[in-house]
């Protein structure tokens, strides 16, 4: 289902451009629904997919959208023990997501400004897709 000939699928490639290089999380939403849609609505896509989601709402004012979509991905994600998949750092995506989730459930006692994160690609012929997807 439109997989490249290093196996990940362009979308995907697309959404760690989006996420990583543009921080335009809205679009990321776009490519891994899309992607999420035709690979028969796999949790690891929706777990990426709601992380996204949970950072553009909170980057639009929206605490209780990001805690929401923050809690669905860390228990979408939680179901891939291996700490690389799909040729990224998946406990380093769970613990970024587990730290924003623990701040935004203190929000109202300790606000904080909106932050990025980047999702560390382990694999380096992804790394060159997503650099190049930028070009």
């Amino acid at each position: 289902m439109g997989h490249s000939p290093s196996g990940y699928p362009p979308l995907y490639v697309d959404f760690l451009y989006y996420f990583n290089v543009k921080q335009d999380y809205y679009e990321c939403h776009e490519v891994l629904e899309e992607l999420w849609l035709e690979e028969g609505r796999e949790r690891f896509y929706q777990g990426l997919l709601q992380v996204a989601v949970g950072l553009y709402h909170f980057q639009n004012g929206n605490v209780g959208g990001a805690l929401k979509m923050m809690r669905g991905a860390l228990d979408k994600l939680s179901n891939y023990p291996d700490p690389v998949w799909m040729g990224i750092d998946l406990c380093q995506v769970k613990r970024r997501t587990k730290e924003y989730l623990e701040k935004l459930e203190q929000f109202q006692a300790k606000p904080f400004s909106f932050y990025a994160f980047e999702i560390q690609v382990t694999d380096e012929e992804l790394r060159k897709r997503v650099e190049q997807r930028g070009r």
